[in-house]
């Protein structure tokens, strides 16, 4: 059996964009989804923007047996994982049930869902919290619920490690295919904007508080002042190169080559942190050199100080100003889980298209000596892409994405 390991379908759902082709136009026009939260009244909060999604309406996607009970964050996933399968051409009750598995990842859980119950039972009584709370919260409940929703009996699991988390489930998928299962939904979707969730990320002393959309989420930037958190995400389908060729797939657009994860010290060790480390690994995984990759989606984590060592990390491997380096995610905030497999499917759409998308209203502060794409998407071709990212708490993941000759 084939090792490499392909992507055939994509299901997308950001702030800037719901659907594959309405998100990668958005991303390349330089269109942001950054605004004033208006899933609740953010008023008596410090920090009032956010990357919604708009427009998306679960029950034109889904049944209605369904809705009473998902938070919002599983009908996202939900949805992403059928226009993932569509892209792909796979119609999953076509497939032998235990030819397919499942791996995702989650930062919070469904927050709205549990915010919701916890409301009805101090309010009214425990007779009126839903049964569905044992389970609609869960970290694991996209993966469950997906699984069920398209009869897949395949490996099934779930990964928590913050925004690295995006990455690692990918990886985890891509082991699975490695290990004999033909086809592996991965990915995460996450949507905890509301006020419960919000409270709980504020909590992190990272969010910016800037009013101003324009000006909330600046990574390298010298007035870098936190981040916009958002929702949304995106789901993958990985199979077996052999598999994908054997049923005359429409799309492949590109192959996991490439992954690894380190962790930082602890702080204050004065040792080194490990993005540096994760970055040459996943480079040695893909046997590839600094020179293969074409550009680098970073983690941009808008604080000086995460900044300084991302940029510090990047042009360690690469060299000063040594490959374009973009942060997609300043158009839709930080989506925690869902915003490395977002980037992800930026990295592939580069590859298809030879463009890549621009960083908006960043100003690279003198100390960055990176390559940064801003002013408009920059066309290049790109055989080889980089993703990065970090989870809060010392967490590093990288992984390389390539072209596949066909």
């Amino acid at each position: 059996m084939s090792v490499s390991t392909v992507v055939t379908g994509l299901g997308i759902a950001a702030p800037n964009g719901l659907g594959l082709e309405e998100y990668w136009s958005a991303t390349l026009a330089g269109r942001s989804g950054i605004g004033r939260v208006s899933r609740f009244d953010p008023s008596s909060y410090p920090a009032r923007l956010a990357g919604e999604i708009a427009g998306f309406e679960a029950e034109r996607h889904l049944p209605n047996r369904l809705l009473p009970q998902t938070d919002r964050m599983t009908r996202l996933a939900l949805v992403g994982a059928d226009w993932a399968f569509a892209d792909a051409g796979i119609v999953p009750h076509e497939v032998s049930e235990f030819e397919m598995g499942v791996a995702t990842a989650s930062h919070s859980g469904g927050f709205e869902f549990g915010q919701n119950e916890l409301k009805a039972l101090w309010s009214k009584g425990g007779q009126y919290v839903s049964a569905y709370q044992s389970f609609a919260w869960f970290y694991a409940v996209n993966s469950g619920q997906i699984s069920i929703r398209n009869g897949m009996r395949g490996p099934c699991s779930v990964l928590v490690s913050d925004q690295a988390g995006g990455l690692d489930t990918v990886a985890q998928a891509r082991r699975q295919v490695r290990k004999g299962t033909p086809l592996m939904v991965t990915g995460a979707m996450d949507a905890s904007i509301c006020p419960w969730g919000w409270v709980a990320q504020f909590a992190s002393g990272r969010l910016s508080l800037s009013g101003d959309p324009d000006r909330a989420y600046l990574p390298f930037d010298a007035a870098a002042c936190g981040y916009v958190p958002g929702e949304g995400g995106a789901l993958l389908v990985l199979e077996d190169a052999d598999h994908a060729r054997q049923r005359g797939a429409v799309n492949v657009y590109g192959e996991v080559s490439g992954y690894a994860a380190t962790f930082d010290p602890r702080p204050g060790s004065h040792r080194a942190g490990g993005l540096r480390r994760a970055i040459e690994l996943a480079l040695r995984d893909a046997d590839a050199s600094p020179g293969d990759i074409d550009v680098v989606f970073a983690d941009a984590a808008g604080a000086p100080e995460p900044d300084r060592v991302e940029a510090g990390a990047i042009t360690a491997v690469f060299g000063p100003r040594g490959v374009p380096v973009t942060a997609p995610k300043t158009m839709t905030g930080r989506l925690y889980s869902g915003a490395a497999p977002l980037d992800l499917a930026a990295a592939l759409l580069s590859i298809r298209d030879g463009v890549i998308p621009p960083t908006v209203h960043v100003h690279v502060a003198d100390e960055y000596d990176i390559d940064l794409v801003q002013e408009g998407p920059r066309a290049l071709p790109v055989r080889a892409a980089l993703v990065l990212a970090r989870g809060h708490g010392g967490f590093n993941s990288a992984m390389v994405v390539r072209q596949v000759d066909r």
